[in-house]
């Protein structure tokens, strides 16, 4: 299985963002985050599309190889905002299915754009929809705290969870990203992997860390 680290960039220095997304990507990531809250759906206020077309020159690699930007939507309603990040550069865009009227018009807005597709999962949020969707999509993403906030402690019960998607993945025969967000560090990365998790996000186990890539580093250490 392919392992992908996403720096979210919500626990990035706010006044050098540009210099905070080269220096992840310098550092081995692999996917850029965006967490995008809107005050309403969750209690944070983060940013827009206008910050994702700005920092899309600055997610490369070193060879100049471009980074993906994940597009995590905390927002209600969903369709515009998303039609709006997919011109700003986004290259995944998910959201959350309670937050849609129409969860399928909703993935059709984003794909429609050229945008991969993805559903998320809060912890107490059943995967029942993905029913009906699972073969429209190309992203799921668990949330193992719940979102609005950084620096929280992973929600074990998570665990169960993905297990249950990556069952749903294999079953539907596609090829299914399974994110996990929230609490992930270098000391349960491994767990949830073994749970079935192929892309993780971290925002502070590696933001509040001086050395980013020896925190990049390790976490592939214990993927290994």
């Amino acid at each position: 299985m392919t392992y992908r680290i996403a720096p979210s960039i919500l626990a990035a220095d706010f006044a050098r963002l540009g210099d905070e997304v080269r220096a992840v990507a310098a550092a081995g990531a692999d996917w850029i985050h965006f967490d995008v809250m809107d005050n309403h759906y969750v209690p944070n206020l983060t940013f827009g599309p206008m910050v994702c077309k700005a920092l899309k020159p600055h997610a490369k690699t070193p060879e100049g190889m471009a980074l993906p930007i994940d597009v995590h939507l905390m927002i209600s309603p969903v369709d515009a905002l998303a039609a709006s990040f997919a011109e700003a550069g986004a290259d995944l865009i998910s959201f959350h299915p309670d937050a849609s009227g129409h969860v399928h018009r909703s993935v059709q807005a984003i794909t429609s754009k050229g945008v991969k597709a993805g559903l998320v999962f809060n912890p107490a949020e059943p995967l029942d929809v993905l029913d009906w969707v699972i073969e429209d999509i190309d992203l799921i993403l668990i949330m193992s705290v719940n979102p609005g906030f950084g620096g929280q402690s992973f929600i074990d019960s998570a665990l169960r969870k993905i297990e249950a998607a990556r069952k749903r993945i294999e079953a539907s025969g596609k090829d299914i990203r399974l994110e996990v967000d929230g609490g992930i560090k270098t000391d349960n990365i491994r767990q949830v992997a073994d749970a079935g998790a192929d892309t993780f996000v971290a925002g502070s186990a590696i933001f509040s860390q001086p050395d980013y890539k020896a925190v990049v580093d390790a976490m592939r250490a214990a993927l290994r």
